[in-house]
């Protein structure tokens, strides 16, 4: 069965610290390249010390908390350029990145390791991202345009030129097992990899509640009514920055009316079928990647433990 990633690893945000530096006396650092992190030959998270080769021209290091004790900080090496670039923009690329100062070590893309990761790693991993794409994109004030600077260990942005403040943002996104009559409800994106079929969602929008925008959005893309809604888990999603809050909602109608601008498929499976693209022995259509929250409640479904009210969830 799929286990969730990113669902905690017991990470310690240890925010009481962020307001000095004492945590760099001690700390190890996970590079990022552009949104890439660095995974060591055994599969997991390669840390490096500071004042390493690798890292001159970094960016400063952003404080992510204590992992059993120890300091850990993202260090954002963007600037730094491989001999060959990916294409970038791609939905999944498979391409993996060798600094000639770093040993045993490649830079991947999270969505392709992020199952095989330990909950802690995963955890780091998914916080880094997020944190580094944030200041990645967030470098001028909102409020006056004007260059803002990271404060608090990189956990804000403070605006020298009108004195305001800005915070990571967490953008909350609803996704939902949409089922009837002991069928679920899939769809596919235009450009998702081939075959692969996963469960709606869409972003919640301001004033809305989570019932509310599970209704709005499989109305808007397959015009399918829906009544009741339970939230079930939670997950991360550093891709770049959301918040995934997984739903079960309960179809009040069949027909599929498609909105050709967000689906380009949608269609119903029936307990075999699903059983089948979570086995991955369906002949038309593939699961979710391992580790999203999407394969987590289809194969909670095909499971049968959706309603048993004990799912395990960290």
């Amino acid at each position: 069965m799929k286990a969730m990633a990113f669902a905690g690893g017991g990470l310690d945000r240890a925010a009481h610290l962020r307001a000095g530096d004492g945590w760099q006396r001690s700390v190890r650092l996970l590079p990022v390249w552009r949104g890439k992190l660095l995974v060591g030959a055994d599969g997991g998270l390669h840390l490096l010390d500071p004042g390493h080769p690798a890292l001159s021209g970094a960016e400063p290091p952003l404080f992510l908390g204590l992992a059993d004790g120890q300091a850990v900080a993202a260090v954002d090496m963007s600037a730094w350029t491989p001999v060959s670039l990916p294409e970038l923009g791609l939905f999944f690329d498979p391409t993996e990145q060798v600094h000639p100062l770093i040993a045993d070590a490649r830079f991947v893309e999270l969505r392709g390791v992020m199952h095989s990761l330990s909950p802690l790693d995963a955890e780091i991993a998914a916080t880094a991202r997020a944190l580094t794409g944030w200041h990645a994109t967030h470098r001028f004030c909102a409020n006056c345009g004007q260059p803002s600077l990271p404060v608090q260990s990189g956990w804000q942005r403070q605006c020298p030129a009108c004195n305001a403040g800005h915070f990571p943002r967490t953008d909350p996104v609803a996704i939902m097992l949409i089922r009837r009559g002991g069928r679920v409800l899939v769809g596919r994106s235009p450009g998702w990899p081939d075959r692969m079929y996963s469960c709606l969602a869409g972003f919640i929008e301001p004033g809305e509640t989570i019932q509310a925008a599970v209704r709005r959005e499989v109305s808007e893309e397959t015009g399918i009514a829906v009544g009741a809604v339970r939230f079930i888990a939670s997950q991360p999603w550093p891709y770049p920055s959301q918040l995934m809050l997984g739903c079960v909602g309960e179809a009040e109608t069949d027909d599929i009316t498609l909105d050709p601008a967000e689906l380009e498929d949608a269609r119903w499976l029936d307990p075999d079928e699903l059983a089948a693209m979570v086995a991955g022995t369906h002949p038309d259509i593939s699961a979710p990647r391992q580790g999203s929250i999407a394969g987590w409640l289809l194969s909670q479904q095909a499971a049968g433990l959706i309603d048993e009210g004990a799912l395990p969830v960290g």
